[in-house]
């Protein structure tokens, strides 16, 4: 906690490129250390106790997430979405409500397309988490904006996260955990390849926690410079064969698209088509892909309806272990 608090008050006056530089280097010198555990965790594929499957007798599911962090990613999202509907896809779009001016027209457009749009974090600031007080304070905040823009899906900047003030929210799901990335400035990953029901204090039902499960393409494309989609088919052969949940979670910002320059830390949308002409090709008919609060739905409902109020199933605030 101490060393992010320190890196957030450093991090105004150290230039980008240079942030993405230590970045890589960390990473770099730290890949053999956790190759038993990324990108894949052996012990995350252990299915949920009383897990009925996915709906239709799918194989797995699919679900497509999108962080867009900066305005400009605003812009990049209509092409996002533009991509994934040529391929009979569609998916969530988080935006940072006080980070720069958000697009009601980005937003309207996603839900009339069939997509869904959510709440990222308030300002991106590394702070939500600083402290209770301040995640009291900003909680009544983020609340508002989820109702404004009738979102009901959260996700915390830089994939900070502590379950039981998450709870505070008025959210059916949370997508703020992972099953493995030690590579996170929070590296608890919650050791699971599927959804997980997740118990609030009071008498408000539990939410569902929707881990993403493939590397993200910032680690992938932008520090460890990665040119093909073979980290992510991997964990996608591995995933399907447990029944799992791909989750993915991409940034527009950091696409490039075709006839763009491409900057130091972009990479080209080619590599993210490449990865859902995959799916397409290679699972044709065997996934059900959804948007996270179908898939959130689906598995609160599943669960709650097998095992009566959920409770048994649902893990604990502060270790993710079932409790």
């Amino acid at each position: 906690m101490l060393q992010r608090k320190i890196f957030y008050q450093l991090k105004p006056f150290i230039p980008r490129r240079y942030q993405l530089m230590l970045r890589s280097s960390i990473i770099r010198r730290k890949l053999e250390s956790v190759s038993a555990v990324w990108p894949i965790d052996p012990k995350a594929g252990q299915k949920p106790k009383n897990w009925s499957g996915w709906p239709g007798g799918k194989r797995f599911a699919v679900v497509l997430t999108h962080d867009v962090e900066h305005a400009r990613g605003q812009d990049k999202s209509y092409q996002v979405a533009h991509l994934e509907k040529s391929l009979g896809f569609r998916s969530s779009f988080n935006l940072v409500p006080q980070r720069y001016v958000v697009s009601s027209d980005l937003r309207h457009f996603l839900v009339r397309h069939g997509f869904e749009v959510g709440v990222h974090d308030y300002n991106h600031d590394g702070k939500l988490f600083g402290s209770q007080k301040v995640f009291e304070e900003r909680a009544p905040l983020i609340n508002n904006y989820l109702r404004e823009w009738g979102a009901c899906g959260f996700r915390a900047g830089a994939m900070h996260h502590n379950l039981d003030w998450i709870g505070m929210l008025d959210i059916e799901y949370d997508s703020s955990t992972f099953d493995t990335d030690p590579f996170e400035p929070q590296p608890d990953g919650v050791g699971t390849i599927f959804p997980f029901l997740v118990k609030r204090k009071g008498i408000k039902l539990p939410f569902v926690e929707m881990p993403y499960t493939l590397p993200q393409d910032f680690t992938l494309y932008v520090l460890l410079r990665e040119k093909t989609i073979d980290i992510w088919k991997n964990k996608i052969d591995w995933i399907a064969e447990q029944g799992g949940m791909v989750l993915v979670n991409t940034h527009p910002d950091y696409m490039c698209f075709e006839g763009e320059t491409c900057g130091y830390e972009q990479y080209g949308a080619r590599i993210y088509e490449q990865f859902l002409e995959y799916l397409l090709c290679r699972y044709e008919g065997e996934y059900w892909s959804a948007l996270p609060r179908e898939a959130a739905k689906y598995y609160k409902n599943s669960m709650i309806s097998d095992m009566g109020c959920g409770g048994q199933q649902a893990r604990s605030l502060k270790t993710g272990r079932y409790a």
